[in-house]
């Protein structure tokens, strides 16, 4: 038995001359049982975000930062950009008379507004305002900048496909030669979606507990090749089914409070309590249900999901429990 564990331990040694590595040793963890997201729940409550937001204004100017923003890291991931795996996040702060110079990358950016208003972003020359509870799209390789005409701080939250690009490597960005790229205002664009239209949609049938609108394209499709969004009302005092999708999710709450039991693919469950303009995580192959706490009224919870790339990759998976 000795000389066959010293004539394995010499041919594991040797492997790694010809930079080749046996299956049948990790085979289990790179082919597992179940879907095992390497992210897990994480919750970042705006009562803590906020002040923290606030200082970097303090401390950094727009220009100076590019785009002065605060990642949201998943604890259980590899640091940044990673706030699920497949989806990155951060809040991003504009002070009155601000700009956040022009640029544009391969990435897909989506922004959903939490707070301010007479903000804006232009994108390839549409200058678009932006107000609570707004989604704004900035496609791949779309000139764009941030400013604000306000008075006081817009705070909105980023949605990109960054970690993408940790293994399809050929993620770059351009500047602009000049801080703003020409533009002109827009009342009517396809990259702007407001919030009243959004919750005209979710309160179309008000006498039904729950409703989910998915943001979609005039032409149908998803909102890009790989992220997307969604939006869910959810009525006082009820709880949505359990569900189970092989899709990653960063919540953010547009309106209410509650909370979400959220069990990940490892068999913890956790319970997320939330209100308004809280943010959390949620991995691929979760069992989540949404708990409204009021006692009257609906909660309102806005996504970032990443079910484009997971639906046309043939991964899509569901159970409803």
């Amino acid at each position: 038995m000795a000389a066959q564990n010293s004539a394995e331990a010499d041919f594991y040694g040797q492997l790694d001359k010809h930079n080749v590595s046996p299956l049948w040793t990790v085979l289990s963890r790179m082919v597992p049982p179940s879907p095992n997201p390497s992210t897990g729940v994480v919750t970042w409550p705006y009562e803590a975000m906020r002040p923290m937001l606030l200082q970097s204004g303090n401390l950094i100017s727009a220009e100076e930062a590019e785009r002065r923003v605060l990642m949201l890291v998943n604890s259980s991931a590899l640091g940044a950009p990673y706030t699920t795996d497949t989806i990155y996040a951060g809040l991003q702060l504009i002070l009155p008379g601000e700009t956040a110079p022009a640029h544009r990358h391969v990435a897909f950016a989506l922004r959903f507004i939490i707070e301010g208003s007479r903000g804006f972003t232009a994108v390839e020359g549409q200058k678009l305002m932006m107000e609570r509870g707004d989604v704004i799209l900035t496609p791949s390789w779309h000139w764009h900048d941030h400013g604000s005409e306000g008075d006081g701080p817009m705070v909105w939250l980023d949605g990109l496909d960054l970690p993408v690009y940790r293994f399809l490597p050929v993620n770059f960005a351009e500047n602009y030669a000049e801080a703003r790229y020409p533009s002109e205002l827009a009342d009517n664009s396809n990259f702007k979606f407001p919030w009243s239209k959004t919750a005209e949609v979710l309160d179309a049938k008000k006498e039904d507990p729950y409703a989910r609108f998915d943001y979609r394209l005039g032409s149908g499709e998803h909102l890009s090749k790989t992220v997307s969004a969604q939006a869910e009302r959810v009525r006082a005092g009820t709880t949505t089914k359990k569900l189970r999708e092989t899709v990653s999710f960063v919540y953010h709450v547009y309106e209410g409070e509650g909370y979400s039991l959220i069990t990940a693919p490892g068999g913890e469950e956790k319970k997320v309590e939330w209100e308004e303009k809280d943010t959390f995580s949620v991995p691929a192959w979760s069992v989540v249900s949404h708990t409204c706490a009021l006692e009257s009224g609906d909660a309102y919870l806005f996504a970032v999901n990443d079910r484009p790339m997971i639906e046309s990759l043939g991964l899509y998976r569901k159970e409803e429990l």
